[in-house]
């Protein structure tokens, strides 16, 4: 795999990670923008799914359920930013368990969608 192709899935792991690290941020009670938590279309990950994933990889069907698993960890963000503005901050972080599960499907992805991209499938 090229260099450039394996610093872009690096970079796509990072911006996975900082959303995170956002949505923990927010529920930790720090003032961090919501859009980006809450709209699957404005994080940095989900401007390179549609820009370059859908695109250019959109053959591989990692590639739509990676787009399905990306919209759906913003809902169940949403989910839990709702429930810590009504003052259910401890429950919030309880369950970001979903979270963290649904991020470990989305880097599991990644992985197989790089090897996929390698292999020249």
């Amino acid at each position: 795999m090229s260099d450039d192709l394996k610093q872009e899935f690096d970079a796509a792991r990072i911006k996975h990670m900082l959303f995170k690290s956002k949505l923990r941020s927010a529920l930790f009670g720090s003032q961090t923008a919501e859009g980006p938590i809450r709209d699957p279309q404005q994080c940095a990950f989900g401007h390179w799914l549609t820009q370059r994933v859908l695109p250019d990889f959109g053959h591989l069907s990692e590639s739509r359920e990676l787009d399905r698993l990306h919209t759906q960890i913003h809902r169940e963000a949403s989910r839990l930013l709702d429930m810590h503005h009504a003052g259910q901050q401890d429950a919030a972080i309880a369950e970001l368990t979903e979270i963290n599960r649904l991020a470990d499907q989305i880097t599991r992805l990644l992985r197989t969608m790089e090897d996929s991209v390698r292999s020249g499938r």
